[in-house]
């Protein structure tokens, strides 16, 4: 496996194996990787020939009061698991290496950036689209792999590569969970071990919604109670919000049709955990008829 440090050699390589007609394959990330981030790794692996794991804390995408300073950094640790997976180049620039003095150009979005996670940091997406767009123009993938987790995020790289022409196929992996249903995430390590045992309470409104979508439930306003107050059983816990929106645009509904995402964000203690469940919602009730839990866009 070649670490490389420095953006420029990035590029250079990049240059090189798409003159050779490789297939190459990309997982960003801010490293403390996990199960979660394997999984990225091996479903990037199944539609390239060489793969990239990027491993960049970027420090645009905090605000001044986030914890961009004690965020995990076990690079002996990501570097070996990126070894184990057989990925070909492990890109871990700099912070001056990235943005070197004088950088001042910045990509943001309007829409899918505004809302939900857009509202409680207001400045993450910006720091999010511009760093990805340069992670894209040096290693120009032929195809990127995000998880759902950060199912806004996701939204935005799709959009992202989609309106600069940037090319890649942007890939969805379903959320990784552990056993009791919590989303994998590097900041569950910050959590005690009573927050970890209230940690999975977010999970549970999100399924609350979802059962109460399935019971036949469509109001939004009924959907949002019966997640607040799974929530609220949880002392530890503090919602930021919790919404029934449209899975593509985010956009808030009254009720639920067609495909529908619910998103949350819960705080307990100084840890913020976030999570997602898209549903497709029946158009016509009909006997016997299903609705599905999404772990995946189906679009």
């Amino acid at each position: 496996m070649n670490i490389i440090t420095v953006p420029r050699a990035m590029a250079v390589w990049s240059r090189r194996l798409h003159r050779e007609g490789v297939t190459i394959g990309l997982v960003p990330t801010m490293g403390a990787l996990h199960e979660g981030h394997r999984a990225l790794i091996r479903k990037a692996r199944l539609s390239c020939d060489a793969l990239v794991v990027s491993v960049f804390v970027n420090p645009r995408q905090f605000g001044p009061a986030e914890d961009l300073t004690r965020y995990p950094r076990p690079f002996a640790q990501d570097r070996a698991l990126c070894a184990h997976e057989g990925v070909d180049v492990l890109f871990a620039p700099s912070r001056e290496a990235m943005y070197p003095p004088g950088f001042q150009t910045v990509v943001a979005l309007q829409e899918l950036a505004r809302r939900w996670e857009g509202t409680v940091r207001p400045h993450h997406f910006q720091g999010v689209a511009t760093v990805v767009t340069k992670l894209l123009c040096l290693v120009r993938p032929h195809v990127v792999v995000f998880g759902q987790k950060d199912y806004q995020q996701a939204l935005l790289v799709q959009r992202l590569v989609e309106d600069l022409n940037l090319g890649a196929r942007v890939v969805v992996h379903p959320t990784v969970r552990e056993p009791d249903g919590l989303a994998l995430s590097s900041r569950n390590v910050y959590l005690t071990t009573a927050q970890r045992r209230a940690a999975p309470v977010l999970y549970r409104a999100l399924r609350a919604g979802w059962a109460a979508i399935r019971s036949g439930i469509r109001s939004e306003a009924q959907i949002s109670r019966i997640m607040h107050d799974t929530v609220a059983a949880e002392p530890l816990a503090q919602v930021d919000y919790l919404a029934l929106c449209d899975a593509r645009t985010l956009e808030p509904l009254r009720r639920a049709a067609g495909k529908v995402a619910l998103l949350g964000a819960i705080r307990i203690g100084k840890v913020r955990l976030i999570d997602n469940l898209l549903v497709t919602v029946p158009a016509k009730k009909r006997t016997g008829g299903r609705i599905r839990l999404g772990e995946q866009r189906s679009d």
